[in-house]
């Protein structure tokens, strides 16, 4: 971790297959950092491992999981934990984080599902959460995600997402995009909710696009531009929290290296000028 406690700094972008080569072997400033899903690269070999390997040696990394299934009702795969722990060692990895959701039962639903907003479902996630920390040696992050349905709701997901940060001892990824997603589809106010997050776990924030069903509803794709509310709210959370090193996801649609790059320097500036605040501030 660094002196300000985040396990990265700055500006991040997610590491994708399709522009590996491109940025091999120059600058790719504004980018301070790197974050890949370590499903995508475990047990992988030749070639393609050697540039991981050349990239993870020049750059900081990160991995966000994506089958870990944290709440699922099926056991909890100990195996691929103790593969992603493997990982991280090889690639010295600055940190890991999950979406806080399920996505198998007794095989994988390519969906990231809903977990109950229950009392119950908060031990029983923390509980796993807890003993993927166990068998890792670490703290781990997990997500604040976007969801379309609230089945047995118990809690509001701001008390579900605390109650399991707290009973788990787990840092948080604190997802901009997601909040305003979920702000829209389920009529809450997205400030509100971003000042109710437990800002002493964040590790770092994702920041993406998605896509504008209806008036009512959007759909997280992280399939296109971040949109000026999204960038409003990350404004916001650096006002309220800090600086906070903050990544640019984008899964689909994905274009030019450069518009990408453009993109990360929004990131890069928003940090700046609130670095600037404080600096006034201090003054």
């Amino acid at each position: 971790m660094n002196p300000g406690g985040f396990p990265v700094d700055g500006a991040g972008l997610g590491y994708r297959r399709s522009f590996m080569d491109a940025i091999a072997d120059q600058d790719i400033a504004p980018v301070d950092f790197l974050e890949i899903a370590p499903e995508n690269w475990i047990g992988i070999g030749g070639g393609m491992a050697r540039k991981l390997r050349a990239m993870t040696e020049r750059h900081p990394f990160v991995t966000h999981g994506l089958s870990l299934s944290i709440g699922s009702p099926a056991p909890l795969d100990e195996d691929l934990v103790r593969r992603i722990g493997a990982f991280i060692k090889t690639h010295d990895i600055r940190c890991y984080t999950e979406h806080l959701s399920y996505c198998s039962d007794n095989g994988h639903l390519y969906d990231l599902l809903p977990i109950p907003f229950t009392e119950d479902a908060v031990h029983y996630v923390a509980r796993r959460i807890r003993r993927v920390q166990d068998i890792l040696g670490q703290r781990i992050g997990i997500e604040n995600v976007s969801y379309y349905a609230a089945p047995g709701r118990e809690l509001d997901e701001i008390e579900f997402i605390n109650a399991v940060i707290a009973e788990a001892d787990c840092g948080l990824l604190l997802d901009v995009n997601n909040i305003y997603v979920n702000s829209i589809n389920h009529g809450y106010d997205p400030l509100e909710f971003l000042h109710a997050m437990p800002g002493d776990r964040i590790m770092y924030c994702h920041v993406a696009g998605h896509f504008e069903e209806a008036e009512d509803l959007r759909v997280d794709t992280h399939g296109a531009d971040v949109v000026a509310p999204v960038w409003d709210l990350l404004a916001q959370a650096y006002a309220y929290f800090g600086t906070l090193p903050t990544l640019l996801e984008r899964d689909f649609n994905i274009p030019p290296l450069p518009d990408l790059l453009t993109e990360v320097q929004q990131i890069a500036d928003l940090q700046a000028a609130q670095r600037r605040l404080e600096a006034t501030s201090r003054g």
